[in-house]
């Protein structure tokens, strides 16, 4: 075996990791987070020169800012929060809480991750429906191409949820996909310079 995919491999792991660790570094940063419908509000505490308490919401970007408020003004804010979220129609705050998403722009995002889910349960389908025609268990070239496109996608939403679960078992699948495709191409290319027996 090559060494080029086990490295690619473990390096694949090691940058999954590292975007993961980012995130969850800077969330486990922070003092407090209190959650408002579908979105968590992260807040960092520190007390003022008299003693007394101070917050600074450090998170969701949208609501970040450098001024600090007393418990009084942070009471208020959060009940501002509540308000507006409880403002949305009840169907949208249903789908954001289901989807796990605190804006309908980060949809995106789960629009990925339905879309590698969709390529790995195509693969498995295609494959099936492939293997009952010819009675033979076969894997079809396209299997891997939707076993790459689907992980590749995954592995992408899994870095977006902080799910370092997720990313590990992508990484690993990204390059073995890889690699067959490689090979199967690799197949192809020897079978076009390959010489053709001549008719007799």
């Amino acid at each position: 075996m090559k060494p080029g995919p086990i490295i690619a491999m473990v390096l694949l792991v090691f940058l999954g990791m590292w975007l993961v660790l980012q995130p969850a570094l800077a969330r486990s940063a922070t003092d407090l987070t209190i959650s408002v419908g579908a979105i968590e509000i992260m807040l960092d505490r520190s007390h003022t020169p008299d003693g007394d308490l101070e917050y600074r919401v450090v998170a969701p970007a949208r609501l970040r800012s450098d001024a600090f408020y007393d418990p009084i003004e942070l009471d208020h804010f959060i009940s501002q929060q509540v308000a507006e979220w409880n403002a949305r129609h009840a169907l949208e705050r249903h789908l954001l809480g289901f989807f796990n998403i605190t804006t309908w722009g980060t949809f995106g995002w789960v629009m990925i991750g339905l879309v590698g889910q969709a390529a790995f349960f195509g693969r498995m389908f295609i494959q099936w429906i492939i293997s009952e025609r010819s009675q033979v268990s076969t894997v079809p070239e396209i299997f891997w191409w939707f076993s790459f496109i689907g992980g590749v996608c995954l592995f992408t939403y899994f870095v977006w949820r902080v799910d370092i679960v997720g990313v590990m078992g992508q990484s690993t699948g990204i390059v073995i996909y890889a690699r067959n495709l490689r090979l199967l191409n690799k197949e192809k290319t020897r079978a076009k310079v390959a010489p053709q027996p001549t008719p007799s």
